[in-house]
C-alpha cells in the first residue's frame, strides 16, 4: 500500500489546536512550561499571573515563536481582578475549552507560630479557593461544547506530609477533594476534571535548595535519581488535557520519579 493511503486505525482526537487554555501562575516554572507546549501544539494560550515582566516576557516567548496568546496581570486572590482578567482573555481568543489551575504557594509555618494564621490564610485563598473561582468563572464556557477540561495542579504533598508545612499540605489534600468531586459533579455534563500531582520539580519554589541538596535528596529519595523538569509536568497536563482523555476523570497523575512508589 502507498503511505500517502495509509489509513488510521484510531478515531479519538489528539490534538489540542485551536483550542483556547487558560493558564494561572503562567510566568514561571510548570505554568511557564504549560503554556510553552500547548502554544507549540496550536491552542491559543491565556497567560495569568501576578509578576506583570513575567508575564510580558512569557507572551513574548510565544509571539516570537508563533504561537498565539493573551496575557493578564492579575492575583488569583483578587477575585474582581481575575473576573477582568478572564473576560479580557475570552474577548482575545475566544471561550475557555482548557482551565489550568496552577498558580500556588508555599509558606513554612510549624503549628505554633505566629505567622500560622496568617499562612494558612493565604495558603488556601491561593492554592484552593482561588482554584474554585476560576472554575466557577470558567463554567459556562467549558460546559459549552460538553467537552471540557479541567486540570488541577496538586503535589506529592496531597498524598503525603512534611514537618511545618501543613498549610500547604492541607491545600493540596484539598485540591485532590476538588478534583474528586468535581469529576464525579461534572462527568455527565461533558467536563472531566483531573490533577497532576508533582513531586521535586526545578521551579521558583525550589530555586533555594542547593544542587548538592537536591542531588543528595533525590539519590536517597527518588528512584530515577534527580529532580523533575517543568516539562515534564507540562506534558502530563497536555495529556489530560487531550479531546482523546474523554474517559479520564477524577484521577491524580504523579510525576514524581517514582517517589511515593518508593517505601523509603
Amino acid at each position: 500500500m502507498n503511505p500517502a493511503q495509509h489509513q488510521r486505525l484510531s478515531y479519538l482526537d489528539r490534538s489540542v489546536a485551536g483550542r483556547v487554555v487558560l493558564v494561572t501562575g503562567a510566568a514561571s516554572g510548570m505554568g511557564r512550561a504549560v503554556a510553552h507546549l500547548f502554544a507549540d501544539e496550536g491552542a491559543r494560550v491565556g497567560l495569568i499571573d501576578r509578576t506583570a515582566g513575567g508575564i510580558e516576557l512569557v507572551a513574548n516567548e510565544i509571539n516570537e515563536a508563533g504561537g498565539t496568546c493573551a496575557g493578564r496581570v492579575a492575583d488569583v486572590t483578587d477575585r474582581g481582578a481575575i473576573s477582568a482578567a478572564i473576560e479580557g482573555i475570552r474577548t482575545e481568543l475566544g471561550p475557555i475549552d482548557i482551565l489550568v489551575n496552577n498558580a500556588g504557594v508555599a509558606i513554612t509555618a510549624p503549628i505554633d507560630s505566629e505567622g500560622y494564621d496568617a499562612a494558612w490564610g493565604s495558603t488556601i485563598g491561593t492554592n484552593l479557593e482561588a482554584y474554585t473561582f476560576l472554575i466557577r468563572s470558567c463554567l459556562e464556557d467549558l460546559l459549552r461544547n460538553s467537552d471540557g477540561r479541567i486540570v488541577n495542579i496538586a503535589s506529592t504533598e496531597a498524598l503525603g506530609a512534611t514537618p511545618f508545612m501543613t498549610p500547604y499540605t492541607a491545600s493540596k489534600h484539598g485540591v485532590v477533594g476538588l478534583t474528586k468531586g468535581l469529576a464525579v459533579e461534572l462527568g455527565r455534563r461533558g467536563i472531566t476534571t483531573n490533577c497532576v500531582a508533582p513531586g521535586p520539580i526545578r521551579t521558583g519554589m525550589t530555586a533555594a535548595i542547593s544542587e548538592a541538596d537536591k542531588h543528595a535528596f533525590a539519590q536517597r529519595r527518588v528512584p530515577v535519581g534527580r529532580y523533575g523538569e517543568p516539562e515534564e509536568v507540562a506534558h502530563a497536563v497536555l495529556s489530560l488535557s487531550l479531546p482523546s482523555a474523554s474517559f479520564i476523570n477524577g484521577t491524580v497523575l504523579v510525576v514524581d520519579g517514582g517517589l511515593i512508589a518508593q517505601n523509603a
